[in-house]
């Protein structure tokens, strides 16, 4: 049998385990590990900074549903990446952070850092390889644990254990164990359905957790007489029904929200339901509402609830279907009437409402831009929206095609993620155009990662919408003396792009967007930048907040 250094076994269990793509920073400590992981097969990306690695592995899991690598050295290089992974945690997505460690017993390392309760800080599992025979089953592990419990996993593997010799034969990986599914009981399939038979106005509601079922509870919403609607992590999952809204909180129409105040029962699937998706508490105060979800600890955390169902979203529906169908051979009416059904194409997209641009000399309306924008493009494309003031311009105006176009960065409510956020998708899905809506202060806190894009040559679209401010900052405290200290000078965002290798062009009106005409023809085998200059607007989100 061969045998092989523990750094070697590690990167080749994690491949064998399943891991698809690898994002890192190498420095000694992962040095041999991240080599292992290429040699085994799985596609490396050099980033420039460690949370780039970690934000572009989070997009890449989500769009894919398989496990992302992180590959970090240890200490300081490992603190790094934690912003990114607490993104993760926030999202439930899957990827495993492999990092190296000092050696056993070495606390006075300028390296040393609790990594396990770093780790379990920001809510992510930790496993610490802490003796070399335990090396491949411990890497599989972490592959294992991320898919199953859909969280970010730490893998810490002390540098003095990577040099230990163990025995490695591919049979050697553990299998991954299988996973009993969540079944919902029959009594409380019957509550859900008696209250849907008895409901008048009811709207399903699907998230991020339901993806997998959204052609059930299309079904189940056809059969209900219910409108259909998307959280903000789940947008895209109802797109081409003629029955379904386009996004549910902060990010709706005017009109949408009123639909979706007006139910008299929501049916969430998969869904949180934070306070950005209740709109406040607007759309789901004094409302009945059924929580399903896989994970007990979902029910009421965010919003209380009339009744939590466990279990997975897709037999739920098609058990609730089957038993309204019983009742109801075609059907029920309820809230699918023909006036509400012109209400729904009439208000479900922000592209389609009647808004007044403002236009000042030098700037542009990032409304006006948006739509444009959503015009402009190819639909085949990804949207990425940034943190921020500006995040409901490319968060709603930017329409999807469906619910793998669309990765909302926000989860843990921190700016500046939306560029790497970008690269993990643009590896994801390189047939569609990947789009980041950022602003300028999002843009620089990570601007180092345009040389990654324009390293592995992503077409991508990164929108900057330039208020030269922390712009939600600036409109909450606009009537404080001190509000200067979130404001900056202009910047020119597009000369920088342009010295990392971007395309890039300024924009004040719509007529300086000929050169992303040009691009958009062309190959777009390298990041195209606007650097759209706004004069302090307050996005639809933002405008909520402050009224």
């Amino acid at each position: 049998m061969e045998k092989v250094t523990v750094a070697v076994a590690v990167g080749r269990a994690m491949a064998a385990a399943g891991a698809a793509h690898a994002f890192g920073v190498v420095g000694s400590g992962n040095f041999h590990m991240t080599n292992a992981l290429i040699n085994a097969g799985v596609e490396f990306t050099q980033t420039r900074h460690e949370l780039g690695a970690a934000l572009a592995a989070d997009a890449y899991s989500r769009l894919t549903g398989r496990v992302a690598v992180v590959s970090v050295h240890q200490g300081g290089g490992y603190l790094n990446s934690l912003t990114g992974v607490l993104e993760a945690v926030k999202a439930h997505t899957g990827v495993v952070v492999v990092a190296g460690e000092v050696a056993r017993g070495d606390l006075v390392s300028n390296f040393y850092l609790d990594q396990s309760q770093a780790a379990v800080a920001v809510g992510a599992v930790a496993i610490r390889v802490h003796v070399a025979r335990d090396a491949i089953k411990d890497a599989a592990a972490a592959v294992h644990t991320a898919v199953a419990r859909r969280m970010p996993v730490i893998l810490s593997v002390p540098i003095d254990i990577q040099e230990e010799l163990v025995e490695w034969d591919p049979a050697l990986v553990p299998a991954a164990p299988e996973a009993a599914q969540a079944v919902p009981d029959a009594t409380s399939i019957a509550k859900i359905v008696d209250l849907l038979v008895r409901a008048d106005r009811p709207v399903i509601v699907g998230g991020r957790g339901a993806h997998h079922a959204k052609a059930a509870l299309r079904e189940l919403g056809a059969a209900a007489g219910a409108l259909l609607v998307a959280s903000g992590g789940g947008r895209g999952i109802f797109v081409g029904d003629e029955w379904a809204l386009d996004v549910m909180g902060g990010f709706a129409t005017d009109g949408a929200a009123a639909l979706i105040k007006d139910a008299d029962l929501l049916v969430v699937f998969g869904v949180a339901l934070t306070k950005w998706t209740a709109r406040g508490g607007e759309l789901t105060d004094g409302q009945t509402i059924v929580q399903v979800d896989d994970r007990p600890e979902a029910f009421g955390l965010h919003r209380s609830v009339t009744l939590g169902v466990l279990g997975d979203s897709a037999p739920v529906a098609q058990m609730v279907t089957a038993a309204i169908r019983d009742r109801f051979p075609d059907g029920r009416a309820a809230y699918r009437t023909p006036e509400v059904h012109a209400r729904v194409q009439a208000v479900r997209y922000w592209s389609d409402q009647n808004i007044e641009f403002i236009r000042t000399n030098g700037f542009i309306d990032p409304a006006e831009l948006s739509i444009d924008l959503d015009r402009r493009l190819p639909l085949e494309r990804v949207v990425i929206p940034d943190g921020g003031n500006v995040n409901a311009y490319g968060g709603s105006f930017l329409r999807v095609p469906d619910e793998n176009g669309y990765v909302l960065s926000i989860a843990s409510q921190s700016i500046g993620s939306g560029l790497a956020e970008g690269i993990g998708a643009a590896m994801a899905r390189p047939d569609r155009l990947t789009v980041v809506a950022t602003g300028d202060g999002s843009l620089l806190m990570n601007a180092v990662e345009l040389d990654t894009a324009v390293r592995t040559h992503l077409g991508m679209l990164i929108v900057v919408f330039n208020d030269s401010a922390y712009g939600a900052e600036a409109h909450i405290f606009d009537s404080d003396p001190q509000k200067d200290a979130v404001r900056f000078p202009e910047t020119d965002i597009a000369a920088i792009a342009r010295g990392y290798g971007c395309e890039a062009t300024t924009v004040r009106s719509l007529d300086d967007l000929a050169p992303l005409d040009a691009w958009l023809a062309g190959p777009r085998d390298h990041p195209f930048l606007i650097d759209a200059k706004i004069e302090g607007f307050a996005s639809p989100l933002m405008a909520q907040k402050l009224h």
